[in-house]
């Protein structure tokens, strides 16, 4: 399971390089997003679709391979496979045979990337990915993150993203927003500030684009990365 960039081609690891070349065949989301990643590497190696609407049937085949002999290497398209992304059904399937080894090679993380440039968000946070793109069941969970009183990361369309940023304020007005646009790309944008601070950022563009991930932090978080003073 191999982690590949999310924007930037650089932040591949030199692992995830050397795994990609030195295998039989790449199980991917998408071949031909996969293939420009290779192209960049000078890597050529036989690709497979395995995406969200095929992994079950997919992961039968690749099992094939591995039975054979063959060194079978997944990525999504961008990031770690199974966050947010296809690759958890595969590898489910694959550890139930009993005989095979499931290997992670880690590396970028959209969820990650962006706590790392947040700032205090607290001692946890709850990684919630995309929430549904129905209303009420959006802000039933939206309900139900905000009681945890932890923050939250949520993934995000340029689409949808003011709709669940009012969602979000109906819920909780006062609460902090750090927001991630193009994360490592050309034109990544990091937008922090109070909720109605980002939406009025986001509504003075004249084309929102890109993909967000998005922490949500309580306004009862303020101060909770410090230890209890009690203790």
């Amino acid at each position: 399971m191999v982690a590949t960039p999310i924007g930037n081609m650089e932040d591949i690891t030199y692992r995830a390089v050397r795994v990609l070349g030195s295998v039989d065949v790449i199980a991917c989301e998408d071949t031909r997003h996969t293939m420009q990643l290779l192209s960049h590497y000078g890597i050529k190696k036989r690709l497979i679709a395995c995406h969200a609407h095929n992994e079950k049937e997919s992961a039968k085949g690749i099992l094939e391979l591995l039975d054979s002999g063959m060194n079978v290497a997944y990525c999504s398209d961008a990031g770690t496979p199974g966050v947010s992304d296809p690759g958890a059904r595969l590898v489910e399937y694959i550890r139930a045979s009993a005989r095979h080894r499931i290997i992670p090679v880690p590396g970028a993380s959209a969820v990650i990337t962006l706590v790392s440039a947040a700032g205090n968000i607290g001692k946890s946070f709850t990684f919630e990915g995309f929430l549904s793109p129905k209303k009420g069941r959006r802000t039933a969970r939206l309900e139900a993150l905000f009681a945890s009183g932890s923050a939250f990361v949520i993934y995000e369309s340029p689409f949808r993203i003011l709709k669940t940023l009012e969602d979000i304020r109906s819920v909780s007005p006062h609460c902090r927003i750090v927001a991630g646009r193009e994360l490592t790309k050309a034109f990544e944008e990091i937008l922090a500030g109070c909720v109605d601070d980002v939406i009025a950022m986001l509504k003075a563009k004249d084309k929102i684009k890109g993909e967000f991930a998005v922490i949500v932090v309580p306004e009862v978080n303020d101060d909770n990365t410090e230890e209890d003073q009690d203790s």
